[in-house]
């Protein structure tokens, strides 16, 4: 029997990964608890157990007892604390194992799904992935495989609840660590990432090393690597481009494969405004303007696609603007566009001691400028607002939100992923030397639409949480490599 007591502290130990020590002290001290209870509560009763050979020592008020006396009834309240004292040691072990886990990657199986929620055993816990961290368009089975993210660990009524993202940035960062040693290895850093799960990644890349080519290793021979990810995403395309300190060419490079005229930049505002070709356009702007989007989002400044006419119209059309303006009139509008203020919103949006500074004002002239450009934006806007359609949508600014397109569109991206010449690099991790291409890696095509040829795509970059397909660019985001976990 002591033999046996032993064997059982044992597996319990391995079981739950459960200190022996907590264990023996767990049914001490229910022993006590009911052999109180049985005897009355008032009694000193003091029961140990060796932890070598497993027998129990008893004593009532100091003297010798036998533990078989306390009867069924006792023995049964025993086992009830015992099973409680476990479960709260096992709540304890799995809160240490998991909570210093959030933010890595997972493996599990499905073995529940309720009202679209999703239940993953993870071997030692459970992971709750409700549907809203689930990749848009996929279906999930009992019995299915996948990997997902710790999202967060907290404590619950009913245990340790591990909750996991399909969704998140950083799950594709993970996945990267995991297919492309060098990844792992430091040698290539991934600087940013802006997702529409479900839809397309972008992933801005760098390498340490001159001799390895952070967008080949990471597309991998015939793109053997980063087909493995596009897999566990269900389908997601992802680009691959090469990461800049110089706005102008990271903007061009997030922008693939559109090949971009001209970028200029707005320091002021955090805006570029990117020409190119009438047959690039669409290609620039993307489906349902995605592609545009996600360059804002990757590169941190919000983006404006335009055709050198357009730009050059829209440049005429704000010296008018401006002109008209009583602080500011025909000789200093000019100028201000030439700074890069093309839009009234532009100055609007503008910080006074900027302007003041950029344009040679003084900083109450600066605030009177802004605060009239304000005024004539709003005013601008309530006409719209009022018109009807037609007429609000034939008068609306030449900057705003992407545009959607035919979709008989130039194709946006080749069929496989951009593989660098075979003879340039190698898989190994300890010296990949792919060659440098120019053009971003595109996991899998996806037809672009064409816009209006007298509109512009306007896109701002996100916070790298935000998913919707269709969602309205958000709040500038700060640009550089996504938080780490």
């Amino acid at each position: 029997m002591n033999g046996e007591l032993l064997r059982q502290v044992d597996a319990i130990r391995r079981e739950k990964n459960i200190d022996a020590e907590i264990v023996f002290l767990g049914i001490e001290s229910a022993l006590v608890s009911a052999a109180k209870k049985h005897l009355g509560a008032d009694l000193d009763v003091a029961i140990t157990i060796d932890r070598a050979s497993g027998n129990i020592a008893a004593t009532l008020n100091g003297r010798p007892m036998d533990p078989s006396t306390l009867g069924r009834i006792a023995a049964q309240t025993a086992k009830q604390i015992i099973i409680q004292k476990i479960r709260e040691a096992e709540r304890v072990s799995l809160m240490e194992d998991y909570a210093d886990q959030v933010g890595a990657i997972v493996s599990g199986q499905v073995t529940r799904v309720e009202h679209g929620n999703a239940v993953v055993s993870l071997g030692r816990g459970e992971g709750f992935l409700p549907r809203s961290e689930q990749v848009p368009g996929e279906t999930l089975h009992v019995g299915d495989r996948l990997r997902a993210m710790i999202l967060e660990v907290r404590e619950s009524s009913g245990g340790v609840k591990i909750v996991l993202t399909r969704t998140h940035p950083d799950l594709v960062a993970r996945l990267f660590e995991l297919e492309v040693p060098e990844v792992a290895d430091q040698i290539i850093a991934i600087e940013a990432i802006a997702r529409e799960p479900g839809h397309r990644t972008k992933v801005a890349v760098t390498s340490s090393d001159s001799r390895v080519d952070a967008v080949g290793a990471c597309v991998g021979i015939r793109g053997s690597r980063i087909k493995n990810i596009v897999e566990e995403l269900a389908g997601e395309k992802i680009d691959i481009v090469r990461y800049n300190e110089s706005p102008q060419v990271f903007i061009g490079n997030a922008l693939k494969p559109a090949e971009v005229k001209e970028i200029l930049l707005n320091r002021d505002i955090n805006r570029a405004t990117v020409l190119v070709a009438e047959d690039q356009l669409s290609l620039a702007i993307g489906k349902k303007g995605q592609n545009v989007r996600l360059a804002a989002r990757l590169s941190g400044w919000n983006i404006d696609i335009l055709t050198p006419g357009e730009y050059e119209q829209q440049r005429s059309k704000a010296a008018e603007q401006l002109a008209a303006l009583a602080d500011v009139g025909p000789d200093l509008a000019p100028d201000l566009v030439a700074l890069g203020y093309i839009s009234l919103a532009d100055i609007a949006e503008a910080e006074a001691e900027t302007l003041a500074r950029a344009s040679g004002v003084t900083l109450d002239r600066a605030r009177i400028i802004i605060a009239q450009a304000a005024a004539m934006v709003a005013e601008s806007e309530a006409k719209a607002a009022q018109a009807p359609p037609a007429q609000a949508e034939a008068a609306a600014p030449a900057t705003g939100t992407p545009t959607d397109a035919p979709a008989d569109a130039a194709t946006e991206a080749p069929e496989a992923p951009t593989q660098a010449p075979a003879d340039a690099a190698t898989e190994a991790p300890e010296a990949p030397t792919q060659a440098p291409t120019d053009a971003a890696a595109t996991a899998a095509p996806e037809a672009p639409t064409q816009a209006p040829a007298d509109t512009a795509a306007t896109a701002a970059p996100e916070a790298p949480t935000q998913a919707p397909a269709d969602a309205a660019p958000g709040e500038p985001a700060e640009p550089g490599r996504p938080p780490q976990a």
